[in-house]
């Protein structure tokens, strides 16, 4: 009876270690290839999945992530939803970061999107961010203009060419 309490107890033990094996294997196996920018400005459900997989290959250990993302500029509601994507930037940046923190900024106009950016860091304090990281998917030439608002309150600046 001990011996084969202590055969079943080794398999148990053992078995989360094979399984780890197998994880790595498949993860390695299964690395997806980058979601392509979507080509039509109107399609949301593309600009999503781009937006989504971007900002997660740009995790690097982020414990928490906000997405301020806008939809193309010729939807019916694009002015109320930049107000509403403002106040709420605006609101998190005035609180100030959390080190870990990803902010991610983008959309199908990527000077829209510079726009969102810029303005709510005007309300960030200097030195507030250390530690949080400033992800902005968009234009080159949208680039250096959200990097110079950023770059006051302490956050790492990363810029993906949205092209």
């Amino acid at each position: 009876m001990k011996i084969s309490t202590r055969l079943l107890l080794a398999a148990c033990l053992a078995l989360p270690l094979l399984g780890a094996c197998k994880k790595e294997e498949a993860a390695q196996e299964t690395a997806k290839a980058p979601v392509a920018v979507p080509t039509v400005a109107t399609d949301e459900n593309a600009w999503n999945a781009y937006l989504t997989d971007v900002v997660t290959r740009n995790l690097d250990n982020a414990t928490s992530t906000y997405v301020y993302t806008l939809p193309a500029d010729s939807s019916a509601d694009f002015q109320g939803s930049y107000d509403r994507q403002l106040e709420k930037a605006e609101g998190d940046m005035m609180r100030g970061g959390v080190e870990g923190t990803l902010l991610a900024f983008g959309g199908p106009n990527s000077a829209k999107s510079a726009d969102l950016a810029v303005a709510a860091f005007a309300k960030a304090e200097a030195g507030t961010m250390k530690g949080v990281k400033v992800l902005f998917i968009g234009a080159q030439a949208d680039s250096d203009r959200v990097k110079a608002a950023v770059d006051p309150s302490g956050a790492t600046y990363k810029f993906v060419d949205a092209k």
